[in-house]
């Protein structure tokens, strides 16, 4: 037998054991690499669960914080419409944005357990405060509903009382207006006549006289009696009309202005005279300083803005 021949198949069984034992590393590697690759497989799971439950905890969180601060605004105005202050409640609601704002800041990964529980403990202290506030502000709502209708009641009071007194007030304003009525004098036996330049007084039964002739224009009447008027110093106005309705007016002969019916009206001439209830005459006389016009003229008296007497002539 050839040596060569029986070493052949020796050298063809190492090597079939050497691959053997090859084939058998590489499956004990890959076998290494698939339980690692498990491992961490499975690690990155849990973060992802950790991460995603850490989210839904944050979006939990700011939608309950949003949820504080709408409250915390709706207190804010239901104080200022109950005419409250509302300062403490403007700082809560800016210390809540300011927590919105750092709790929009974090990412998923980084809210930890820590901080969840201090903000939940935070959120938890504010609805506390939500809640106390809420009761004091139904109560403020009770108080004012008992206020107004105890106000209701006191202007119903106040209303009747205005109505009476505004009664009350009227029937003396009736009562003045009457006494006003009959309290006002009248100008009885008017009678115009007039002074020449040479002095010399000239009267008409019809009152018609020569304007060339017209120098003055006196006017006489009495004060008819009036047991009403008070006996005091009255103030009488004479206003003379052209024929085409102009008061002749001159501050210079005692004119001025006064009112009638509440608008201002010229007058001719004023007397101030005490009144005593004897029908005591009264005399004005009026120089115009100028040559009068043609036609026919009125004489109107007042006294306390209300026409007196009234009575016409006429120059040709």
């Amino acid at each position: 037998m050839n040596p060569n021949e029986n070493s052949e198949p020796r050298q063809n069984n190492s090597r079939v054991y050497l691959w053997v034992a090859l084939v058998l590393v590489l499956l004990g590697i890959n076998g290494v690499l698939l339980y690692l690759r498990s491992q961490e497989q499975t690690k990155n799971e849990q973060l992802t669960t950790d991460v995603q439950a850490k989210d839904t905890k944050l979006a939990e969180q700011i939608k309950e914080y949003e949820t504080i601060k709408a409250d915390f605004e709706r207190q804010s105005q239901e104080l200022q419409k109950l005419g409250q202050s509302n300062d403490s409640l403007q700082a809560r609601i800016a210390g809540v944005n300011a927590d919105l704002l750092r709790l929009r800041s974090f990412k998923a990964g980084s809210f930890s357990l820590a901080m969840q529980k201090q903000y939940k403990q935070r959120a938890m202290n504010l609805e506390g405060q939500l809640k106390k506030r809420d009761e004091e502000i139904a109560q403020l709502k009770q108080d004012n509903e008992t206020l107004y209708t105890e106000t209701t009641t006191l202007k119903q009071r106040q209303n009747k009382l205005t109505d009476t007194i505004s009664t009350i007030a009227k029937t003396n304003r009736d009562l003045s207006d009457k006494v006003t009525v009959a309290s006002r004098l009248q100008a009885d036996n008017i009678k115009v006549a007039i002074i020449t330049s040479k002095n010399k007084e000239k009267t008409d039964d019809k009152e018609e006289f020569k304007a060339k002739r017209v120098e003055k224009v006196k006017v006489t009447f009495t004060l008819g009696r009036n047991d009403v008027s008070p006996k005091e110093s009255k103030a009488v106005y004479m206003r003379i009309l052209e024929p085409d309705g102009a008061a002749l007016y001159n501050l210079s002969t005692g004119g001025g202005t006064f009112t009638v019916d509440g608008q201002e009206s010229f007058y001719t001439q004023k007397q101030d005279v005490v009144y005593d209830n004897t029908r005591q005459p009264v005399v004005f006389t009026y120089a115009k300083g100028a040559a009068y016009k043609k036609g026919v003229h009125t004489v109107e008296l007042y006294e306390g803005g209300a026409l007196m007497g009234k009575t016409t002539f006429t120059l040709k």
